[in-house]
């Protein structure tokens, strides 16, 4: 059963969320301290502990519940916006200006190799972030299947999940490498799949 926090409390708690989160962006997670955690966010370890009872493994998932909701909010709003092809455009864009900023140090990555990816905690932050995204590129896919613009004869829930994997491969190769060409072509090939030719109503590229 979930914890119930005052509107004051719930405040403190972001705020320390907030706090940690910024502590590891800047310092890293092997630098990560609880004590540079209370102070930057002025609270003391009755408070840290009283919204955290587990201590640093349970502030460390609220820090990564944050970053991934960052990955959505960072796409807004053209994720939710994508009916129409400057829409697209303008998402797939966004998508590669916020890997391009990130750089090679994945926040997301970096906690769960601190807090176990396999974790049930872990898991169920990565697998409603994938489910979020992947909802929201489908009910994309539909809105331009319904107005002529993307092909009718694939699956949009199929298609939506293809895009989000190509996604997703690219993200890992730029990792490793520093190469966002992989996210690119990940997007622009998963899009241009879905064309309709306007003169035809066959499937069709740029």
């Amino acid at each position: 059963m979930a914890t119930t926090f005052t509107r004051k409390g719930s405040t403190t708690r972001q705020r320390i969320i907030e706090g940690a989160a910024a502590e590891i962006r800047e310092r890293g997670i092997a630098a990560f301290r609880l004590d540079d955690v209370l102070a930057r966010t002025r609270t003391s370890k009755s408070q840290l502990f009283h919204y955290f009872p587990a201590g640093k493994e349970e502030l460390l998932l609220a820090v990564a519940q944050l970053e991934a909701d960052r990955v959505l909010s960072d796409q807004q709003p053209m994720l939710g916006d994508l009916g129409s092809w400057p829409a697209w455009q303008a998402w797939r864009d966004q998508v590669v200006a916020r890997y391009l900023a990130q750089g090679q140090e994945c926040p997301l990555q970096t906690l769960f190799s601190q807090i176990g990816g396999r974790t049930p905690g872990a898991r169920a932050v990565v697998t409603e972030l994938m489910r979020q995204w992947q909802s929201e590129i489908t009910a994309g896919i539909r809105r331009m299947q319904d107005a002529g613009e993307m092909r009718t004869d694939v699956d949009a829930d199929r298609a939506g999940a293809a895009l989000l994997a190509g996604i997703q491969g690219g993200v890992v190769v730029m990792l490793s490498t520093g190469d966002i060409g992989h996210l690119e072509a990940a997007l622009d090939v998963g899009i241009d799949n879905l064309r309709v030719d306007a003169g035809t109503g066959r499937p069709g590229g740029r």
